[in-house]
């Protein structure tokens, strides 16, 4: 299990670098010894909403093994609408590993960075589950126009999907581990 902080197109914030570092370290070894999994190899990318939407689609590209220029145009189109309203976002690779973007800008204080690494490595613990990945290759490819999948198993994915949501809101508490008051 290997974790690398990174900046993308982030220029001046050497700080919050740093700060990122720190906690990662640690909030990877909290996760791992909290939530079922296997922890996989973490690349953690600080960047802006322009940024993460550019490596979101570029993420979501490389699983669904998009190869077709419409994929590709919707990858981008939705990668901007969702930068715009999420703070961080979790995303597996094909080798295995897990990508996982922060929008800088929506992080006042390290208390909230500390919450949302939380978070999104739980989600990354989840993508070494049983099926998992499977599922949400499945379902990226399903949204990108590339392969359809039963109505049946998109409801099963969204049914899970909330579930597994449920399940890192309920972890976000080891942030105080972390960060004294930083889930209050």
């Amino acid at each position: 299990m290997k974790t690398t902080v990174s900046t993308h197109k982030l220029p001046g914030y050497g700080s919050t670098l740093r700060t990122a570092k720190s906690l990662a370290d640690q909030a990877v070894r909290l996760v791992g010894r909290s939530v079922p999994g296997r922890m996989p190899d973490v690349q953690i990318t600080l960047t802006t909403a322009r940024g993460m939407a550019e490596l979101s689609a570029a993420a979501d590209i490389a699983l669904a093994g998009a190869a077709d220029r419409r994929a590709v145009t919707r990858a981008v189109r939705d990668g901007k609408r969702m930068s715009r309203d999420i703070q961080a976002r979790a995303i597996p690779r094909p080798d295995g590993s897990a990508l996982i973007l922060i929008n800088a800008d929506k992080h006042a204080d390290p208390g909230e960075f500390a919450v949302t690494l939380v978070h999104e490595l739980v989600h990354a613990m989840q993508f070494s589950r049983k099926g998992v990945l499977e599922r949400i290759v499945r379902d990226t490819r399903d949204g990108l126009g590339i392969e359809r999948q039963p109505r049946r198993q998109s409801r099963e994915h969204l049914r899970l999907l909330k579930q597994e949501e449920q399940e890192a809101y309920g972890r976000e508490y080891l942030a105080n581990q972390l960060i004294p008051g930083a889930a209050a």
